[in-house]
């Protein structure tokens, strides 16, 4: 498994999801489901963001990534 693990393209195909949810549109929901919808895709869009931020390494057959929480 690990040799045929690429971690770069799995770091980029992160970032990519990041880019999908920020171009996601709303679908026509209204009320409570809208913003349920809205608080998803933020969530998503940190979550594929912060690992497409990462840095990836395989230590002892373990995926290790390392994210700076640090402001720039």
């Amino acid at each position: 498994m690990s040799s045929a693990l690429d971690l770069d393209a799995m770091i980029e195909r992160f970032r990519a999801r990041a880019a999908a949810v920020r171009a996601r549109q709303i679908p026509p929901v209204e009320g409570e489901q809208r913003r349920a919808f809205i608080q998803q895709s933020q969530l998503d869009f940190q979550d594929f963001a912060m690992i497409g931020d990462a840095t990836a390494t395989l230590e002892d057959g373990v995926v290790v990534l390392r994210i700076d929480l640090n402001p720039k």
